[in-house]
């Protein structure tokens, strides 16, 4: 078995995946890139009065509420969005992909909780992006190892 410096030192110790497996990450990274490249680009157009914000009534009291405050912030609302594109626009260029995947945890955790608690109806959607998620972190699990230590 190799160490974690060993593998970091040399990428190609990290297990070489099937050519069918290599097509599945990549999809799986442009298709979520991809949804969070577009949602937080469509959220800043928002914050920008671009784009019109949902009409009243058309989601739940509750996520509205929640949608409002985050919007009122004058901050939370924009920085989540600007971290959404980031992420998406890491994860659609290939580029640290593992660290895209580890930022983006937080934001999926809370798009999760949102649709789960204020806004069951669109619950399907994030939990197929969840899958997505688990399936690119589980591709690069390799890479987390030396993050996983107890002691440093």
């Amino acid at each position: 078995m190799t160490s974690p410096s060993t593998t970091l030192e040399n990428p190609s110790l990290i297990s070489s995946p099937t050519r069918t497996a290599r097509w599945a990450r990549a999809i799986a990274r442009v298709l979520l890139g991809f949804v969070f490249f577009a949602s937080g680009l469509t959220g800043l157009l928002m914050v920008a009065g671009v784009m019109p914000q949902p009409a009243p009534g058309s989601i739940p009291p509750a996520a509205e509420a929640l949608s409002a405050a985050m919007m009122n912030s004058h901050y939370l609302f924009a920085f989540i969005k600007l971290t959404e594109v980031a992420v998406g626009a890491l994860l659609l260029s290939n580029r640290f992909v593992p660290l895209a995947l580890v930022v983006l945890a937080s934001v999926m955790l809370n798009v999760i909780a949102f649709h789960a608690f204020l806004a069951p109806s669109g619950l399907p959607i994030p939990l197929v992006l969840l899958a997505l998620h688990l399936f690119l972190a589980w591709s690069y699990r390799a890479l987390y190892q030396p993050m996983l230590v107890a002691r440093a």
